[in-house]
């Protein structure tokens, strides 16, 4: 595709909000020049909407707008997009040999065989998060779930050979707050997590709306959430840059 410096790789991680499922519309299958996706069989192809396909309901996401976003900011790059997420996975399944048995896969493990398969072509430049829906029913998954987070990057980091990576997390949807008792302290815990560190930003979803289950974006919602992303993405970019261990 190009040369490993110029492609310039974003791994999608989290659960059914990274994934996407928003309403496909016509702008959503138009590709982007340089903006590409490893697709299930790990090859590069043009990205589009759905990118990802944990479930067959897998529609518009954030991704695509993000990859556009940051092509369109430096012309002599390439995107090469990692969709990993997997709907209805909490964090308890974001660690290395954990079966996720909704969907019978290994989020972790399956996460970075594909990343070290993009990292075969490409330089990561950054991780995208968007997780916790099923970490804010109970009191405690919420008391464990910063703990959990920082764990899991720190095996993500060590499994893929960085020492330091941009990482952009996004709120829960403030609409999912009357369905699950402790997403609002969740979205508090998001931002301790973003202000801790210099190279983890938080996005917020505040004015976005639910496609009408109080639970996930609508396509325009998603539309949004990529400019943020991609927004933040280029901000903790030059406060922190990617330095591998190897």
């Amino acid at each position: 595709m190009s040369s490993k410096e110029n492609l310039h790789l974003y791994l999608l991680m989290g659960q059914s909000n990274m994934a996407g499922r928003g309403k496909i519309g016509a702008l959503d299958t138009l590709t982007h020049p340089r903006v590409f996706m490893l697709d299930k069989a790990e090859n590069w192809v043009p990205a589009q909407d759905p990118m990802h396909f944990d479930k067959p309901v897998a529609g518009v996401g954030l991704g695509l707008t993000f990859g556009k976003i940051m092509a369109n900011a430096d012309n002599d790059i390439k995107i090469g997009l990692i969709p990993t997420a997997v709907g209805g996975s909490s964090i308890n399944y974001w660690f290395a040999d954990s079966l996720f048995h909704q969907t019978n896969t290994y989020p972790y493990d399956d996460m970075i065989r594909r990343a070290k398969k993009a990292m075969e072509s490409g330089t990561l430049k950054g991780i995208l998060w968007h997780q916790g829906e099923s970490d804010s029913n109970t009191e405690s998954s919420v008391n464990e779930y910063r703990q959990k987070f920082e764990a899991m990057l720190t095996a993500l980091k060590t499994d893929l050979g960085i020492e330091s990576i941009p990482i952009v997390m996004g709120e829960i949807g403030y609409f999912f707050y009357p369905k699950a008792p402790y997403a609002e302290r969740l979205n508090e815990i998001f931002f301790e997590i973003a202000a801790s560190q210099k190279c983890i930003g938080l996005v917020s979803s505040e004015d976005l709306n639910h496609k009408g289950d109080e639970t996930h974006f609508d396509s325009n919602s998603y539309h949004a959430l990529g400019i943020r992303y991609a927004a933040k993405m280029q901000e903790i970019q030059t406060e922190c840059t990617v330095i591998l261990n190897r």
